[in-house]
């Protein structure tokens, strides 16, 4: 039972919209959230998913604000869920239905931007939203503060196959003075009093107050005001939390525009999907109440920079560069081990970079940041060289574009087995070398060739003790 603080209800009860009622309220905030989830398309369409999974049984319910987003109608537990091959395989997130909107208003507000700055990313549910809708071209900048979090944003990205990203950890308020106007669209997901959250965490509110209120909307302005000056002019900034206050939301957003009156523009969100006129403000912002679309409480708003803005560059602290281009010859030889050996194709949209005896693969646009900011986890390790030739590395196998005829396909039986970490007999003998192992096309990650066997190279941080199935 959500145990909500009598001046929050008083608070909220003064701020909600006239046509929607505090009982109402109370009652959706009491009942579960209904499980959601998002296709990965840069593993798989969503045509391709929809049938693949309804034929295993699974009712999905289409988002109307997300055409990759659906509703799950059923018992499906997160823990198994997250356990079955379709999710290790990355061909879906598990992510709640209102998180999917502040991707897509980015990128329906924004012109196929090509340079983009997710502010505080972790654990990667929208920043891998924004890569998918990318289609993994261009550069996404993801930073996250917390150093733990980091570790699992990367290995989010990594199972998604999410290969045009560089992760940074900072705190938010360093890009403005860092990389003034240098990103084309910004996607702030500010930390906040969270108090959407509670019909999956019913202690959401348990440290609410109206001082605590206050302290976070300082934070939030300054970080605003940050991703506003590393804004181009002519850009869009997304600004969105899970939280159900003014003073979190429409306040900081009129903060920005009272500092820079002549340089922001407040975006209507009213045609933003169907439906979504029924949850805006006056000024376009979405305010988001779990009774509207049975979903968490949410606010989206969009901001375009108009013009230039004046601000104070400060000169970052870079440290060594560990990385070099590798030699022409080294590249062409890697990318013809991939293309032959694996079916990996590199193609044209990234630079191959050396570090010690490890090999690299950089997005293009990513050259330009080298040494404007300190960058935490960059590109994708293609693979380590050894005197009898190359190790590919898991995360290549698994996020490079790969040709279907070259993978060797497992059932679902040598599947669970792969996952599980275990070599998979094959019952005959086959090729030679490293190879890619699949399960209906989607790939899994390598093995190779032992006689009539393949010798498990999953991860082993990535191997699962029990696959679960629907």
């Amino acid at each position: 039972m959500v145990q909500f603080p009598q001046a929050f209800l008083d608070l909220i009860e003064q701020q909600m919209p006239t046509h929607l009622t505090l009982d109402d309220f109370i009652r959706y905030s009491e009942q579960p959230l209904r499980r959601s989830i998002r296709v990965n398309t840069l593993k798989i369409s969503v045509a391709e998913f929809h049938q693949r999974m309804t034929e295993k049984g699974w009712k999905l319910t289409p988002v109307p604000w997300c055409q990759e987003g659906f509703w799950l109608d059923g018992e499906q537990d997160e823990k198994a869920l997250g356990n079955i091959p379709e999710h290790l395989a990355g061909l879906f997130y598990i992510q709640e239905a209102s998180s999917m909107m502040p991707p897509f208003a980015l990128f329906q507000m924004a012109n196929q931007p090509e340079q983009v700055l997710d502010v505080a990313s972790a654990p990667g549910s929208k920043t891998s939203q924004i890569a998918a809708l990318m289609e993994n071209k261009g550069l996404l900048v993801a930073n996250e503060y917390s150093a733990s979090r980091v570790k699992v944003l990367h290995a989010n990205l990594q199972r998604l196959g999410v290969r045009n990203v560089a992760l940074t950890h900072f705190d938010g308020h360093v890009f403005g003075p860092t990389l003034p106007e240098q990103f084309d669209a910004i996607l702030l997901d500010a930390p906040c009093g969270g108090e959407g959250t509670v019909r999956k965490d019913p202690d959401a509110m348990r440290n609410w107050s109206l001082a605590s209120i206050d302290e976070i909307a300082t934070v939030q302005k300054g970080l605003m005001e940050s991703a506003f000056a590393a804004l181009k002019p002519g850009g869009v900034m997304v600004y969105s939390t899970c939280t159900l206050n003014r003073q979190e939301n429409h306040d900081v957003c009129h903060y920005l525009q009272q500092q820079y009156p002549e340089q922001v523009e407040f975006l209507s969100l009213a045609q933003l999907f169907p439906g979504a006129a029924d949850s805006c403000s006056p000024e376009g912002f979405l305010h988001i109440w779990p009774q509207i679309y049975d979903s968490e409480g949410f606010f989206v708003a969009a901001i375009r920079k108009t013009g230039s803005i004046d601000s104070t560059y400060i000169k970052p602290r870079l440290g060594n560069f560990p990385f070099k281009p590798a030699k022409p010859e080294v590249a062409t030889e890697i990318s013809t081990y991939l293309e032959q050996q694996l079916g990996l194709s590199l193609g044209d949209d990234g630079v191959v970079m050396a570090r010690d005896a490890e090999l690299w693969y950089f997005p293009k646009p990513l050259m330009h940041y080298l040494d404007k900011i300190r960058l935490q986890r960059l590109g994708i390790k293609l693979a380590d060289v050894h005197k009898k030739g190359f190790r590919t590395t898991h995360q290549a196998a698994i996020s490079l574009p790969v040709d279907p005829a070259r993978m060797v396909a497992l059932d679902l039986q040598q599947a669970e087995q792969y996952l599980m970490g275990r070599d998979v007999a094959m019952g005959e003998n086959g090729g030679k070398g490293e190879v890619i192992v699949c399960l209906d096309g989607t790939p899994l990650g390598l093995a190779k060739w032992i006689n009539s066997r393949l010798k498990n190279g999953l991860p082993r941080e990535l191997v699962r003790d029990k696959i679960s199935h629907y």
